[in-house]
């Protein structure tokens, strides 16, 4: 089976937000591609960002993103106990990422995946064995 891939909350916004074509296919094709391959994950933090994101800032109706949701939750879906708290503030304190993010890179982690698209962090930067992609950053 082919390696895990982490979806981090501003791909799944992206794909719902008509107000960039290009990155609304990027993140499609990349959502699709994992859903089919059957191997995305996302995490319980994730999901709750994508609702209140959708809802508040999108401008999506609670009904049409709670849909959103239960397709989303089709990936594997990571729950974060107190040792994972912990666990990603030692990411912030070693790495210098955000409290946020190192919820996200732990969760990306406990998945065992190798590769996490995220806008919001640096692109090709390796946290033990997870690689940041930034599936939106320019091409060739």
């Amino acid at each position: 089976m082919s390696a895990r891939e982490f979806v981090d909350t501003n791909v799944l916004v992206y794909a719902e937000d008509a107000r960039d074509a290009d990155k609304r296919a990027r993140a499609r094709d990349l959502v699709g591609r994992l859903m089919r391959e059957g191997r995305g994950v996302v995490s319980l933090q994730v999901l709750q960002e994508f609702f209140a994101v959708a809802t508040r800032k999108l401008g999506m109706d609670p009904e049409s993103a709670r849909r959103r949701l239960l397709l989303y939750s089709r990936f594997e879906v990571i729950d974060l106990s107190l040792v994972d708290l912990f666990a990603a503030v030692d990411l912030h304190l070693l790495h210098g990422v955000s409290f946020w993010d190192g919820l996200i890179v732990r969760a990306a982690l406990n998945g065992n995946c190798r590769t996490l698209h995220s806008e919001d962090m640096q692109g090709g930067r390796v946290i033990e064995h997870l690689t940041i992609e930034n599936p939106f950053a320019a091409t060739g």
